[in-house]
């Protein structure tokens, strides 16, 4: 019989391997991605105290029922960067939490640069 390793273990050790490199401060806050089958998750966290600074999600209500494909990572990935704009963050540190940075992830991060956010 095959075992089959668990994927999310394996992405939860490359996650470990990045966030060893990645740091967020409060003049570079760390903007971290999570993704599951049905819906993508962004938060802006300042790790020298711990605190979210702003999320967003395709879990609100303006998403409706599209939100794990493409077109919703793009939106997600603007609505962060609107958000973060809002309170004064213009520059971050993208922590892709493990993923590939294809296809979900991928358009997050370019939805949010063309947006205003920098990293």
């Amino acid at each position: 019989m095959i075992n089959r390793a668990d994927s999310n273990a394996k992405r939860l050790h490359r996650h470990k391997r990045v966030r060893a490199k990645v740091f967020g401060t409060a003049e570079r806050p760390r903007l971290c991605v999570y993704r599951s089958e049905e819906n993508i998750y962004v938060q802006i966290i300042d790790d020298t105290v711990g605190h979210t600074l702003v999320s967003a999600s395709s879990t609100e209500a303006e998403f409706g029922k599209e939100g794990g494909n493409i077109e919703a990572a793009k939106k997600v990935g603007t609505l962060v960067a609107k958000r973060a704009l809002e309170k004064g963050i213009d520059t971050v540190v993208f922590d892709r939490g493990g993923y590939l940075y294809h296809g979900r992830v991928l358009e997050l991060a370019n939805a949010a640069r063309e947006a205003g956010l920098k990293f």
